[in-house]
């Protein structure tokens, strides 16, 4: 049974950092992909950040340079953790962010994860 939690959401001035995880239980190293993934009010949901077999990631061109995607793998394979540091905050940044894991390699698209989160919320002020 795969699980996706995700934590770390919360209020923030402009320019400021946050840093976003997502416990993910049930995934097996190297045959996951997990993205992060963010809506705004009004907006469709978009990708952010992958990260998936050997470490390669994966991100959208709004974030590049100021988001850092990683993972920390627990408990023998039975458990990781995927961060999202998100540095540089815009007001543009504001969203639900949320984690989604799918079988294979990083995709774009909403559709091609089976798995999400319940998504946590991140607002940055101007």
């Amino acid at each position: 049974q795969v699980q996706l939690v995700e934590s770390g959401g919360g209020l923030v001035q402009t320019g400021g950092s946050l840093r976003l995880a997502c416990a993910a239980s049930g995934l097996t190293f190297g045959a996951y992909a997990v993205g992060w993934f963010r809506q705004a009010p009004g907006k469709e949901r978009e990708f952010v950040a992958g990260i998936a077999n050997g470490g390669r990631t994966y991100y959208a061109d709004s974030v590049k340079g100021r988001f850092t995607i990683s993972i920390t793998i627990y408990r023998d394979n039975s458990e990781k953790t995927v961060s999202l540091q998100m540095n540089s905050l815009k007001p543009e940044d504001t969203a639900v962010y949320y984690c989604a894991a799918r079988i294979g390699r990083i995709m774009v698209t909403t559709d091609s994860y089976d798995y999400w989160g319940q998504g946590t919320q991140v607002t940055v002020s101007s």
